[in-house]
């Protein structure tokens, strides 16, 4: 109903009243009238206080929209609007949070891009070189062939960031639907030792497993192999020629677990809470690769109802234990 209706019926009810008190006195009529007058200016002092209420309110919520994170709201505690303030209120804090959240993940993605970018470059530019080297007329037989396995081994380690860095990025994109069958320990651990088992003989390391009976898990056996392949390698890459890799695997009422562990120098206890953050690198454990292959072990491993430790063990070496729940913990 608009301003000029409602003043409208208000006459109409204060004659429809004022005309039988005149049957009565002219005093009553007149009270009849006065009261209704002061009730209208009332109201329409009342409604003016309110319209500029949702007025002022609806220029908080544009300066917000315009950016500023000044508005607290404290204008507005009492009152109709109180409740719907309140919520708008939530509603801005939300969005702030969101607005941050993008803003560190804007600032993740481009500190990432560069990372890759200088990881790709690096031995892009060996490959470039390797290549012009190719190209002289006087090489031997012998050094070809040692240039094509450098070749390898440099597009291989690019090969294994690229899609290392996609099924990340899928993973936490919830863009991966991890399969739910029962995986043999036995057969998992055969398969990701067969993966690493040249780059294992070529450093001189050595991997002995240890398998007690035949413990099982519900999970995926592809991506699962994965995180162990990258476990692995890492632990190969850390390991001094004449050392071991050893990996176990056994099974309780409450979990499966497979421990690898090596005879490296082992990881600063510093590093421990964050060995598995992606792209980090501090000191000559974690600065030599590329900061993601353990990263990609804990997601993968964490979306199958599993867990991912690191530590040392005595007196030197690192340990990772993984394990997977029969219930959900």
């Amino acid at each position: 109903m608009t301003d000029k209706k409602r003043r409208l019926v208000h006459l109409l009810l204060t004659a429809a009243l004022a005309v039988p008190c005149l049957f009565f006195s002219i005093r009553c009529a007149a009270v009849t009238v006065l009261t209704s007058a002061v009730f209208l200016v009332f109201y329409e002092w009342s409604l003016a206080r309110r319209r500029n209420d949702v007025i002022a309110l609806c220029d908080d919520i544009d300066r917000i929209l315009r950016g500023d994170d000044r508005i607290a709201f404290d204008a507005y505690k009492e009152g109709e609007l109180s409740v719907l303030s309140a919520e708008i209120h939530k509603m801005t804090i939300r969005l702030r949070e969101q607005n941050g959240e993008l803003a560190r993940e804007k600032q993740f993605a481009k500190e990432a891009l560069e990372d890759i970018s200088h990881q790709l470059r690096t031995p892009l530019t060996s490959v470039m070189m390797i290549l012009d080297l190719m190209r002289a007329p006087d090489l031997t037989d012998e050094e070809r062939q040692a240039y094509l396995r450098d070749l390898y081994e440099l597009l291989a380690r690019m090969k294994w960031l690229i899609e290392t860095m996609l099924s990340l990025s899928r993973i936490e994109a919830d863009a991966v639907r991890f399969a739910r069958d029962p995986v043999s320990c036995r057969d998992l651990i055969r398969r990701s030792v067969e993966t690493v088992s040249v780059t294992a003989e070529l450093k001189g390391v050595e991997i002995v497993t240890d398998i007690d009976g035949e413990p099982t898990f519900i999970g995926d056996l592809h991506y699962t192999s994965e995180a162990v392949v990258n476990l692995l390698k890492n632990a190969i890459e850390h390991t001094p020629a004449g050392g071991t890799v050893t990996v176990t695997a056994k099974e309780s009422s409450l979990s499966t677990e497979i421990t690898i562990a090596d005879t490296g120098a082992g990881i600063p206890e510093e590093e421990l809470p964050h060995i598995f953050e992606r792209f980090y690198r501090a000191s000559s454990y974690t600065k030599n690769g590329f900061g993601i292959g353990l990263a990609f072990a804990k997601k993968v491993i964490s979306a199958q109802n599993g867990s991912l430790r690191a530590s040392d063990c005595v007196p030197h070496g690192a340990v990772f234990e993984i394990r997977f729940y029969k219930t959900v913990v």
